[in-house]
């Protein structure tokens, strides 16, 4: 058991060390880079994968150290959302704040330049949410998962009608 864990106690802590490194990563160069992966950005997560296999596992290729790192993953993933769960702070500190990026139809210059967001990127989601123009959007956000969420007019007259009660069975 001793030699188990002195063989795979540098696999747990280089796998925790490279886990954290992408974290603040993603975190320093954008939150949107992966809200929706294009070709290049695929290509990028294959090869940042394939960059630390050997800073996670260094020499020991076996099927155990593998595993081991693996789990090592799985554990701090999970313990990260149940702390993010329990204590909002770190949550804003992992996955950011989310920003608004049109309000009242007017764009946040500020936001989009700090989120290094275009504005032909900023026109994208919107004409996806089933907007004409920036000038038709109440309030566009950049969610914390990267994703651009636009609530227009059109959304809010719909969201206004009353719903439907569906009748009991029993």
């Amino acid at each position: 058991m001793s030699s188990f864990i002195s063989d795979y106690w540098p696999i747990v802590f280089s796998s925790a060390a490279v886990y954290f490194f992408i974290v603040a990563a993603i975190r320093i160069f954008g939150k949107k880079e992966f809200a929706q992966l294009s070709v290049s950005d695929l290509v990028f997560v294959l090869l940042i994968s394939n960059a630390v296999q050997n800073a996670m596992v260094g020499a020991n290729t076996s099927l155990t150290g593998g595993l081991v790192a693996a789990t090592t993953l799985f554990t701090i993933n999970a313990a990260i959302k149940y702390l993010s769960y329990r204590f909002p702070g770190l949550r804003s500190i992992i996955s950011g704040e989310p920003r608004i990026l049109i309000y009242h139809g007017k764009v946040n210059e500020s936001n989009l330049r700090s989120e290094h967001i275009s504005i032909n990127e900023l026109l994208e989601a919107v004409h996806e949410h089933g907007s004409a123009s920036i000038r038709d959007v109440d309030l566009a956000v950049l969610e914390t998962d990267g994703n651009i969420s636009v609530l227009s007019g059109d959304y809010k007259r719909r969201s206004l009608k009353p719903r439907k009660r569906r009748k009991k069975l029993f």
